[in-house]
């Protein structure tokens, strides 16, 4: 059987097994050792699922994984975030939509203290979204505004997502990490344009606070709410600051980070044992996911780099079919907002990671840009109709006024101005590549 027949039967049986319903890891690691035991036998088969374990235990930087989720969790869980909400709110209020405003930049922070979107899915929903409702705010757009601002979260380092991407495509975590910073924050300022541009235009759909209550909030109030709010950004401060200056390495930033976080739940007083024990055992379930389906992602590649799928794939788009690597590359970029609307970032990843990064690789594209590429795809494709991954999260959050109509309805225009961000970062680079080529390359 030639290694075209062999790849394409591994990628039919895993998308079968997908339809049990079974774990993500448990399939795509199954498919893999059975595969390599049909291809080299006994010992061949065992040793390249041992070896990716012993790949997978020996890689430092996967220390950080646990690290950034706790300190995640243990901010969640302590609700730093009330106060976060609370400064934007006083001192963004007088802005025409400036509380969608404040809840863009509240994710950006969350973000950059959690690195997952479902936190900053669960505290947008459950803290920015009523008092949004309850402020007059268009339901819509501010359904919309709360879904785009948490898919932040899987760019803005510390993203959790990119750690994955890291290890499936052996590039440095803190470099991938710093390319995602300059388009995190490029997306972020062209949602908040996009906000403050059609509430300015229609005031009805963000109004702005009242001058009753602005005037009711004393300048005390007002410098106290910027030190509450500095609290939570001072703990990326701490956390990175001394990684980008190059006094530590990622793994010691990941528990200067934990230990911040730790420190600034104590200092509000809301450090119970409740907060400690659900963050750390969250952070336990968590973390063992994604090792598990790190394990499986480095098997399936391996039984792909032995096959050289890599080589047959080239041979049939580029030379057999005659396609350009960048009509390849925006193919590939389609297929993921095709698969974003039945699957999570990390299961794309999985499935189409031994054959995509390779295959970007070889066409002479940098994996530290494409890893930035492909967080943004993810993002796209997880607010995609009819199935996207936070449609549903919304649904199941939201307040019983915002429909499941409503909820489709808001992503339109974000989703249009994500898509614009992407053909920005395709077209030029050296946005993602710029940070981590002036930090590692000076």
């Amino acid at each position: 059987m030639s290694t075209d027949m062999i790849a394409m039967l591994m990628f039919g049986s895993m998308l079968v097994l997908l339809l049990t319903g079974q774990r993500m890891f448990g399939i795509i690691g199954f498919v893999a050792v059975v595969a390599a035991l049909a291809l080299w036998g006994d010992r061949g088969g065992y040793d390249i699922a041992f070896a990716q374990t012993i790949k997978l235990m020996g890689w430092f930087p996967i220390l950080t994984l646990p690290m950034f989720i706790l300190m995640g969790y243990i901010l969640s869980e302590a609700r730093l975030a009330d106060d976060l909400y609370r400064m934007f709110h006083v001192w963004f209020g007088p802005v025409p939509g400036g509380l969608a405003i404040g809840t863009i930049l509240l994710m950006v922070l969350i973000s950059a203290m959690n690195g997952l979107s479902v936190a900053g899915m669960a505290i947008g929903a459950t803290i920015a979204l009523p008092e949004l409702l309850r402020r007059g705010y268009n339901k819509i757009m501010v359904t919309g505004v709360i879904q785009a601002g948490s898919s932040l979260g899987i760019l803005i380092p510390p993203s959790v997502v990119l750690v994955l991407y890291a290890m499936i495509a052996r590039q440095p975590v803190g470099k991938l990490w710093l390319a995602g910073i300059l388009p995190g924050l490029l997306m972020a300022a062209m949602f908040i344009t996009y906000i403050w541009l059609r509430c300015r235009l229609n005031p009805d759909l963000g109004p702005v606070l009242p001058p009753s209550e602005r005037e009711a909030i004393t300048p005390a109030e007002r410098r106290h709410l910027l030190w509450s709010g500095a609290l939570p950004l001072g703990i990326f401060v701490v956390m990175m600051g001394p990684f980008v200056m190059g006094y530590t390495r990622l793994v010691e930033s990941s528990v200067i980070g934990a230990l911040a976080a730790l420190g600034a739940a104590a200092i509000k007083g809301r450090l119970t044992w409740t907060v400690f024990e659900t963050a750390t055992r969250q952070t336990l379930l968590v973390s063992c996911m994604f090792m598990w389906i790190i394990l499986a992602a480095l098997a399936f590649g391996a039984i792909f780099d032995g096959l050289r799928a890599v080589d047959a794939l080239k041979q049939v788009f580029l030379t057999d079919m005659g396609l350009s690597p960048w009509t390849l590359l925006i193919i590939m970029q389609l297929s993921y907002l095709v698969m974003g609307t039945f699957l999570d970032d990390t299961a794309m990843l999985v499935i189409v990671a031994p054959l995509y990064v390779p295959l970007v690789a070889a066409l002479g594209f940098d994996l530290i840009w494409y890893g930035v590429l492909y967080t943004i795809t993810c993002q796209i494709a997880y607010m995609t109709p009819p199935f996207g991954y936070n449609l549903f999260l919304m649904r199941a959050m939201a307040p019983p006024e915002v429909t499941l109509r409503d909820i489709y309805v808001s992503i339109f225009p974000f989703v249009g101005v994500m898509i614009v961000a992407l053909a920005i970062i395709m077209a030029f680079p050296g946005i993602a590549l710029w940070l981590p080529d002036a930090i590692y390359n000076p």
